[in-house]
């Protein structure tokens, strides 16, 4: 029977969500129980972030597999005393680091671990999962497309309006369709992850929302919306990671039978809630011309 009953750890929140971010101090406890008299030699904490990639490609002899990793930070303290309850302080460094992150290929994952080491028994550990929320926004996007598109199909697409408001934005369309053909207005939301080896990639691209609009009458001008939601578990963008990045774009394109579809792309940036009131000039922003922010 273990000597060790319980080995529990507590964080002091400092926030809302009880987050963390750079230059932020993990504060807490350690506590623990003793079921029989034994001699504690050490008790140690220990907090780290660290991100990893890695995918495998090919099959049989030629199957290659891709890791890439990197390691932000490691601290570490220890009791210098027996005590049942040890407060410590964990202080994460300054600089850029991207927010946890789990994907198909991908993690960025950091965590905080307390272990009890004890004469004649093996030592009793816990982990806890940090949720670290990077308040570091670069100014990282240019606009993909910022004008009309004329096709040979003589489709004018005009260029889409965006505003925020909360979790919801309103996309705005002003369609001219001078072709013979019937045409429908799509809005999508894609989110794009990308995950780096050294000169090998890995994308993942997931569609959050699609909506399909009315139909649009050959000859005729048009403005069509639509309130394209943003969902409740999108995470934030991920820019400042160079083995994985989350980016987010708005699409709106035409649908025209046995034809080219036309379409104009945004890159929307999502941030937490509790950087959207950073001024340009300090962590979050400034953003290029044509990039909504919107708040998750």
């Amino acid at each position: 029977m273990s000597s060790m009953k319980d080995l529990n750890v507590t964080f002091e929140a400092i926030n809302e969500d009880g987050s963390y971010s750079e230059g932020d101090t993990i504060v807490g406890s350690v506590s623990f129980r003793l079921t029989k008299e034994v001699k504690v030699k050490s008790l140690s904490v220990k907090a780290k972030g660290d991100v990893k990639a890695e995918w495998t490609e090919g099959t049989g002899y030629f199957q290659i597999t891709h890791t890439a990793k990197r390691r932000y930070f490691k601290l570490c303290d220890k009791a210098d005393i027996w005590v049942h309850t040890f407060r410590f302080g964990l202080k994460i460094p300054e600089g850029s680091m991207p927010s946890s992150f789990k994907g198909v290929y991908g993690k960025i994952v950091y965590m905080f671990e307390a272990k009890m080491s004890r004469s004649w028994w093996w030592p009793s550990k816990v982990k806890k999962k940090i949720n670290f929320i990077s308040k570091t926004f670069q100014q990282f996007w240019e606009m993909m497309v910022n004008t009309a598109l004329i096709r040979a199909i003589n489709v004018i697409f005009g260029k889409c309006t965006v505003t925020s408001r909360c979790e919801t934005i309103s996309v705005v369309a002003k369609i001219c369709n001078s072709s013979s053909k019937n045409t429908r207005p799509k809005f999508k939301l894609e989110q794009k992850t990308v995950f780096r080896c050294n000169e090998s990639t890995k994308k993942w691209v997931m569609n959050l929302f699609k909506e399909v609009g009315e139909t649009i009458s050959p000859n005729s001008e048009q403005t069509v919306s639509c309130q394209l939601k943003i969902p409740d578990d999108a995470i934030s963008t991920i820019h400042n990671c160079e083995i994985i990045s989350v980016e987010y774009y708005i699409k709106v394109y035409l649908d025209i039978s046995f034809a080219f579809d036309p379409e104009v792309v945004f890159p929307l940036v999502i941030v937490p809630s509790r950087c959207a009131a950073i001024q340009p000039g300090e962590a979050v922003g400034p953003h290029p011309p044509g990039t909504t922010v919107v708040t998750s």
